[in-house]
């Protein structure tokens, strides 16, 4: 039994795609667009295996993010603890800093440093994204990079070779 369609739908494959996104206008879109699509034409493997990279990929990159942030706030609270400041530290209503804002350089370095991973994530995200669609458009499988598989997406090791029609051989 042939395992790939003959004639796979590269329209909804990449629209599964694209429509991750959503969530900057719907919250969760990146989620609910994706399965829509995909639990439209599962039944087309082509589809199928587009629609786990896209939700794999998509809920890998969430829980990066939770990790990220949890990360964040906790590393930040344990450096603000450990800074013995003399005084209060804030600007008052002349603008002018009350305290000695050098004391709170190594929360701000973490804060940027841990920004700048998030901004990584949104980055990386629209490059995977645009590369997974024009490849879908293209008929080829993708496979998004740091993607933990929870919806048992195959290993694709060479994505043109899968793509490839299989015929099934004869015994002469």
């Amino acid at each position: 039994m042939n395992n790939q369609s003959t004639n796979p739908d590269k329209t909804v494959a990449a629209l599964i795609h694209l429509s991750t996104f959503s969530q900057f206008f719907f919250p969760f879109g990146n989620f609910i667009f994706p399965l829509i699509f995909w639990t439209a034409k599962k039944n087309d493997p082509f589809v199928n295996e587009h629609g786990k990279q896209a939700l794999n990929f998509q809920i890998s990159l969430f829980l990066y993010f939770i990790f990220l942030v949890m990360a964040g706030i906790a590393g930040a609270v344990i450096i603000g603890i450990k800074i013995n400041f003399d005084g209060p530290l804030y600007i008052n209503e002349h603008h002018q800093w009350i305290g000695n804002p050098m004391e709170a350089s190594p929360i701000i370095i973490y804060v940027v440093i841990m920004a700048l991973l998030i901004l990584g994530l949104l980055v990386l995200n629209i490059y995977a994204v645009i590369s997974a669609t024009i490849r879908a458009g293209e008929g080829h499988l993708y496979k998004y990079p740091l993607t933990i598989n929870f919806l048992n997406a195959k290993n694709i090791h060479n994505s043109s070779a899968a793509t490839e029609k299989t015929e099934p051989q004869q015994d002469l």
